[in-house]
């Protein structure tokens, strides 16, 4: 079903539009339109254009939640914000932010000395098993000296073929799985040649800084202790930077809700329209409620004296076309999922939602009757829909329903058919036998006496919805129309009364049952024209008229029959069903009196899986193609209730 809706224009003076947004578009679900599209025939409005005085409070109090390590608000959090104006809000925020900047800038100041000091330590650290204070050792000058590291592997070759043949002198500090850390000492004339030589043997040299005195492992560790002794430091500030936070938790979490909505809501300026009147400046909005909604919402304005609602009677005077709010029983609205990836209906369309919920059930049960199988479904569906909440889920298990109850009905458990009678038939074995046709599955007629009937609700439903759009071709010449009705329930007449073998109407009855109406739908273009007192305008001239006209009728009837055979298939995978189930029980043996239990239990999964899959995907195509086709649009737009979000 679909929400009736009412359109409204609310006003007020300019300085209220926030509290307006707050107190009342949070609290009913209201689909908001532009005001100056809206209202463009009134004179002197004009766009509301202010920047958002709230976003830069809002963004820090979302970085400064984002330091919680729960990001989940204090139980009070919500009443505090209630309690709490925005102004009081943003104030707290930069309050604490004040404070947080002043911890914050010793931190970065100790991080950037913390960060200074492990840069020394790790060059000079590696060099520890140089027992030599270094202050004696960087002023030389005659004597030149390299720190460095070499990988392991040149180090060797260092060692084996060149070290014996250079003026220099090597000391080894330290190693690890990849590289030698050294230190080497060469005469000042010839440290050109043996750098090059030390050079080409991938020897790295590091800069050792000059402030620090004594062994590199009295060096290391005075860096130790100082390294250790600023993290300290910075554990301290980090201490009481979450004191300040813990100490504002409720209320930060609060004045963050606070900004929030009030950041997310300033948006509203973006639909609403201004005017000047005398000295003051009123906001204009306009959209759409709930009737049920809009009876409230009047009841509320009445202590506001400066707020006007006005309600506007005449939907032909309104720009935009209502929008569609589904309102469907619980057991139904899973449904909806498959009216949206179609479209959703019109505002004065037909909701079929519940119709696609009995028939696609029905259909799915019909096509997939197991009684074993449909529990699994419906205690499955249930069960994920109850948890996750996916409506696919929630229609899995109707169709389970379902399946069940034809399970009953064909006396089919897991595939074996010998545990309980058949309510009705086996879809493998009734036969009947038809005129002209001869022996033909019995299931096979019920499915196209249901197909039958289907198609004559959604030829009525098209009725309806054309009527009510005053489209008068539809309603009364169309194929799924009035003419095509007649036709098509003329056609199921003849058909019944053949295969029953009941005498048919005269030639005369049959002609003014099949005649008329085909009359009517050869001619409906000009007939529509006629109706509608419009000029009659057949294009391409009579000739082509009434070739296109013959072609069109010959369709017609074509897809008359097409689509009624087409529900052959709902009966065909009932059938198929039933075969699949007795290959399983084949291959497990179960005709020598001692099944594999295992081979039993995997073809249940696959058959369950595999072929509940294929028969929901025909069943929605069947509800798509040929139900949908006939008398379903699905131009409507979504009802969006404006910060759906921020609503209680």
């Amino acid at each position: 079903m679909i929400e009736r809706m009412e359109f409204f224009n609310l006003t007020g003076p300019k300085s209220q539009i926030d509290r307006v947004a707050e107190q009342y578009l949070s609290k009913y679900p209201v689909h908001l339109e532009n005001a100056l599209s809206e209202l463009h025939t009134v004179k002197n409005l004009r766009p509301i254009t202010e920047g958002n005085l709230y976003q830069n409070d809002c963004k820090r109090a979302k970085e400064l939640i984002s330091l919680f390590a729960d990001s989940k608000p204090p139980s009070d959090a919500s009443n505090k914000s209630s309690a709490m104006t925005v102004e009081e809000a943003s104030d707290l925020i930069r309050s604490i932010d004040q404070d947080l900047d002043s911890l914050n800038s010793k931190k970065a100041k100790l991080e950037g000395e913390l960060e200074s000091l492990t840069a020394s330590w790790s060059q000079i650290n590696p060099f520890r098993g140089l027992n030599y204070d270094l202050s004696k050792i960087l002023p030389f000058r005659c004597i030149l000296f390299r720190f460095g590291r070499i990988p392991k592997d040149y180090y060797k070759k260092l060692e084996s073929f060149v070290f014996n043949t250079i003026d220099t002198i090597l000391y080894q500090c330290g190693e690890n799985e990849e590289y030698v850390w050294l230190v080497y000492f060469v005469p000042a004339p010839a440290a050109d040649k043996i750098d090059a030589i030390y050079a080409s043997l991938h020897f790295e040299k590091l800069t050792i800084p000059e402030e620090y005195s004594g062994t590199p492992s009295e060096i290391a560790d005075s860096l130790a202790e100082s390294i250790q002794s600023l993290k300290s430091s910075v554990r301290e500030i980090e201490e009481e930077i979450r004191n300040v936070l813990q100490k504002h938790q409720a209320s930060l979490f609060a004045a963050y809700q606070k900004l929030e909505f009030y950041s997310q809501n300033f948006d509203i300026r973006k639909l609403a329209a201004c005017m000047n009147w005398d000295d003051h400046t009123f906001f204009i909005l306009c959209g759409w409620m709930s009737k049920q909604d809009i009876k409230q919402f009047q009841e509320d304005l009445k202590s506001e004296a400066d707020l006007v609602l006005i309600i506007e009677e005449n939907h032909n005077n309104i720009v935009s076309k209502p929008p569609t709010k589904l309102k469907n029983p619980a057991l139904f609205r899973p449904f909806e999922m498959f009216i949206g990836m179609y479209g959703l209906p019109d505002y004065n369309e037909f909701d079929p939602t519940i119709l696609i919920g009995l028939t696609y059930s029905l259909l799915f049960g019909f096509m997939f009757g197991d009684v074993g199988q449909g529990l699994c479904l419906l205690i499955g569906g249930f069960l994920l829909y109850r948890t996750k909440k996916i409506n696919l889920a929630a229609i899995v298990s109707c169709c389970g329903f379902f399946s069940t109850i034809f399970g009953f009905l064909f006396g089919s458990v897991f595939g074996f058919e010998d545990l309980i009678d058949a309510a009705w038939i086996r879809p493998g074995q009734a036969m009947t036998t038809l005129p002209f046709i001869g022996r033909l599955n019995t299931v096979f007629v019920i499915t196209i006496a249901l197909g039958m009937g289907i198609i004559v609700i959604t030829m009525i439903l098209n009725i309806i919805n054309s009527f009510r759009n005053h489209d008068t071709e539809k309603t009364w010449f169309d194929t799924n129309g009035a003419a095509g009705l007649v036709c098509y329930l003329s056609f199921i007449v003849v058909i019944v009364l053949f295969m029953a073998g009941k005498p048919l109407p005269a030639s005369a009855v049959m002609a003014v049952m099949f005649g008329i109406p085909l009359i009517l739908l050869f001619f409906k273009e000009p007939l529509s024209a006629l109706v509608e007192k419009k000029a009659v305008h057949l294009e391409g001239g009579k000739g082509m008229f009434v070739v296109q006209g013959f072609f069109e009728l010959f369709e017609v009837m074509l897809s008359y029959f097409s689509n009624t055979v087409s529900f052959v298939r709902v009966g065909a995978f009932a059938v198929s069903h039933a075969a699949m189930m007795e290959v399983v029980l084949m291959l497990a043996g179960y005709e020598s009196g001692t099944p594999n239990w295992l081979v039993v239990i995997l073809g249940n999964l696959f058959v369950c899986g595999m072929e509940g899959l294929i028969v929901g995907i025909q069943v929605l195509r069947l509800e798509y193609y040929e139900l949908f086709s006939r008398f379903y649009r699905g131009t409507g737009r979504a009802f969006e209730a404006y910060k759906t979000s921020q609503q209680s």
